[in-house]
C-alpha cells in the first residue's frame, strides 16, 4: 500500500474526499447533508444502467420501440435494468431539487460559495436536460406528443426560440433526425458536461469545506 500510495497519491486524495470535516447536526438536519452524495450515487447508477442499455437500443424510428421491448422481454435483467434507469432518472431529479433547496434554504450558496452554487445549477439544467432527452427515446406515442409540445414550448422563446426548436427537431418535425439527435445528447454531449461539471462541483466544495447549518441569533 506504501508503493502504491508514493506512486499514486491515494491517501491524499483518500484523505481529501472522505478524511473531512462534515458539520455537525442533528436530527432530520443531518440527514439533509447526504442530498448531494445521494445525487452522485444516482448519477452513477444511471451511467452504468445507461450503457448497458445502449448496448441493445436502436435509436430508429423504426426500430427504437422494437429494441426498447427486446430489452424488457429478451435480454438478461433487461427489465430490471430499464426499470432501474428510469426509476433512477426521476429520483435524481427530486435529489437534485431538494439538495439545492436545502443549499438555498441554508443559505450555503453565500460567500464564498457563491461559485459551488453556479456549478449546481449548471448541474441541475443538465439533469433536465437528461430529462427532456430521454423521454423521446422509447418512441411511443406519450413520449412522441410529449416531446412535440415540449419542442414547441422552447419554440416559442423570444429571438432564439426557432433556432433552439430547429436544433432540436432537426428539421420541421419530428423524425429520425430528432431521435438521432437526442440520443446523441443524452448519450454523449450531456454525460460530458455532467462529468465536467460534477468534478468542478467537487472540487469548490473540497476547497471551501462544507457550510455549516445556520444557527439562530439570540
Amino acid at each position: 500500500m506504501e508503493w502504491f500510495n508514493e506512486r499514486s497519491g491515494f491517501d491524499r486524495v483518500w484523505q481529501s474526499l472522505f478524511a473531512r470535516h462534515i458539520p455537525e447536526a442533528k436530527g432530520p438536519v443531518a440527514w439533509l447533508y447526504t442530498l448531494g452524495s445521494a445525487s452522485l450515487f444516482v448519477f452513477m447508477v444511471q451511467a452504468v444502467t445507461g450503457a448497458l442499455l445502449a448496448m441493445s437500443y436502436v435509436p430508429d424510428p423504426g426500430h427504437a420501440y422494437d429494441s426498447v421491448r427486446y430489452i424488457n422481454e429478451h435480454v438478461l435483467l433487461g427489465s430490471f435494468i430499464h426499470g432501474l434507469h428510469k426509476w433512477g432518472a426521476t429520483l435524481m431529479v427530486v435529489l437534485v431539487v431538494l439538495h439545492m433547496l436545502r443549499v438555498y434554504f441554508m443559505g450555503a450558496y453565500k460567500y464564498p460559495r457563491e461559485l459551488t452554487w453556479i456549478a449546481g445549477v449548471g448541474l441541475f439544467l443538465l439533469v433536465m436536460g437528461f430529462s427532456f432527452t430521454g423521454y423521446l427515446l422509447p418512441w411511443d406515442q406519450k413520449a412522441y406528443f410529449a416531446t412535440a409540445v415540449g419542442a414547441n414550448i422552447a419554440g416559442q422563446t423570444p429571438v432564439v426560440g426557432p433556432y433552439v426548436a430547429q436544433v432540436l427537431k432537426g428539421g420541421p418535425d419530428l423524425g429520425a433526425a430528432t431521435l438521432t439527435r437526442f440520443f446523441a445528447f443524452h448519450v454523449l454531449f450531456l454525460p460530458a458536461l455532467t462529468v465536467l461539471l460534477i468534478v468542478l462541483h467537487l472540487f469548490l466544495v473540497i476547497w471551501h469545506g462544507i457550510s455549516e447549518p445556520p444557527v439562530r441569533q439570540r
